[in-house]
C-alpha cells in the first residue's frame, strides 16, 4: 500500500469519567491515513492514536515523520517504521518514540483492514502463527484522586467496574497522604477482596524513601502488583524496593526501547518469577519496537506472560491476543472515548477477546469513530 495522505488532530482527553474534573490538560493525538487502496469505492483509511499519558504528538507527526512516510512509496507496516526512521540517531527515544508508534497504529489498522482481517488475526498471520485468538486476561484501570467526595467516588467507580464484570482493578496512589492512600486501598479491597486482583499505581511520583515506606505499609494487602514506584530511570531505588517488597512491582510503562528495558532488567531489581512488564507499545515505537523489547526480554529469560502492556484500549487488547502476552489494561471509564473494549465486547471469566471487525475494530465505538470519521 501507499500512503496518499495524513492528517492530525490534538484532542483533550480526562482521567475521569466526568471530563469538567481538571486532569492536567492531557491530550492525545488522532491520526487519519489514507492509502491507495480502494474497498467498496472508497479508499482504506487507517486510524491512530498517541495511547495514553504523554500528550499529542503534531509536531512531530507534521514536521518529521508523517512526510517520511508519505514519501516512501508502496510499504507495509514494517518497512513504514524503517522509513519514519530513517536518519534518527540512536537514543533520544523522549516524545519522538510517542509520535511514531501513533502512525504506525494506524498503519496496521489499514494494513489489516486491506486484508480483511481483525489485526490480531493479521498480526498472526504477519509473524506465522495461524491459531485462533486467545481470551485476554483484563484489569479495570481508574481510581484517580478526586478533588472532592474521594472516597465516595472512588468506591462507585470501582462498583462499576465490578458491575461490568472485571474481576481485577488499579487505582492511583500517591497524589495525597500515604495515611489517605490506605483508606483508599481499604475501599478498593472490599470490592476486589481476592489475593491479586488490586493493583496499585504510583506513576513514578517517590522517592527512595517514600517508596520504601509506601512498600512497607502495602505488603498486608496481597496485592496484584505495586506499579511504578518511583522515577522510571532510578534503577537503583526501585531495586531497593524490590528488596522488601515480595509481592510483584510493575515497571516499564515510562521507557521505551530495547535498550532501555535491558537497563531495566539488568539493574532494576526485578524479579522474573513474579514481577510485571507494562511497556505501552505506542510508546515504544509503535509494533516493531514493543516487538523488539519482547525478544530482548525473553533473550534474557522472561516469559511473554510478564507483559501486561500499558494503554487501556484496543489496539493493546489486539497485541496481547495475538501475541499471547499475560494480560491487559482496560480503561472503561478514564480517557474516553479511547479507553476500554469495543461496545458489544463480553467478559467471561475476567478476560476478553478483541472484536473480529477488519482492522482495530474503532468502527465498532460510535463516539470514538465518530472523532476520526471528522477528521
Amino acid at each position: 500500500m501507499r500512503i496518499v495522505s495524513i492528517r492530525e488532530r490534538t484532542i483533550d482527553i480526562s482521567r475521569y469519567a466526568d471530563p469538567s474534573i481538571p486532569s492536567g490538560g492531557l491530550t492525545t493525538s488522532i491520526v487519519a491515513m489514507t492509502t491507495d487502496v480502494v474497498r467498496n469505492g472508497r479508499p482504506v483509511v487507517g486510524f491512530g492514536f498517541s495511547s495514553i499519558g504523554r500528550f499529542g504528538q503534531g509536531g512531530l507527526i507534521g514536521e518529521r515523520f508523517a512526510p517520511r512516510l508519505l514519501a516512501a512509496g508502496d510499504v507495509d507496516p514494517l518497512q513504514a517504521w524503517s522509513a519514519m526512521m530513517k536518519g534518527e540517531k540512536a537514543g533520544g527515544h523522549g516524545e519522538r518514540c510517542v509520535a511514531v508508534g501513533t502512525l504506525d497504529m494506524a498503519l496496521w489498522d489499514a494494513a489489516a483492514k486491506i486484508a480483511d482481517l481483525p489485526l490480531h488475526a493479521f498480526l498472526r498471520q504477519t509473524f506465522g502463527d495461524r491459531a485462533d485468538p486467545l481470551a485476554v486476561p483484563v484489569y479495570a484501570s481508574g481510581g484517580y484522586l478526586y478533588p472532592e467526595n474521594d472516597l465516595t467516588r472512588l468506591k462507585d467507580e470501582l462498583q462499576a467496574f465490578k458491575d461490568r464484570g472485571y474481576r481485577r482493578a488499579k487505582i492511583k496512589i500517591g497524589a495525597t497522604s500515604l495515611d489517605q492512600d490506605l483508606k483508599r486501598i481499604d475501599i478498593a479491597v472490599g470490592l476486589f477482596p481476592d489475593r491479586h486482583t488490586l493493583a496499585v499505581d504510583a506513576m513514578n511520583v517517590y522517592d527512595r524513601s517514600a517508596a520504601l515506606a509506601t512498600a512497607h505499609a502495602l505488603l498486608p494487602y496481597r496485592l496484584m502488583w505495586f506499579e511504578d514506584p518511583c522515577d522510571p530511570l532510578d534503577f537503583e531505588s526501585q531495586a531497593a524496593v524490590t528488596a522488601v517488597y515480595a509481592e510483584p512491582v510493575a515497571s516499564g510503562e515510562a521507557l521505551f526501547s530495547d535498550a532501555e528495558a535491558k537497563l531495566l532488567d539488568r539493574h532494576g531489581g526485578l524479579r522474573r518469577d513474579r514481577d510485571i512488564l507494562l511497556f505501552d507499545p505506542v510508546h515504544c515505537y509503535g509494533v516493531p519496537g514493543y516487538l523488539r523489547i519482547i525478544e530482548a526480554m525473553e533473550g534474557r529469560g522472561w516469559s511473554r506472560s510478564a507483559f501486561w502492556p500499558h494503554g487501556g484500549h484496543l489496539f493493546s487488547l489486539h497485541l496481547a491476543s495475538a501475541l499471547g502476552l499475560g494480560g491487559t489494561e482496560v480503561n472503561p471509564s478514564s480517557f474516553q472515548p479511547f479507553g476500554g473494549l469495543d461496545d458489544n465486547a463480553v467478559l467471561e471469566a475476567g478476560s476478553a477477546v478483541p472484536p473480529d471487525a477488519p482492522g482495530i475494530g474503532f468502527e465498532s465505538r460510535p463516539p470514538l469513530f465518530d472523532l476520526f470519521r471528522r477528521l
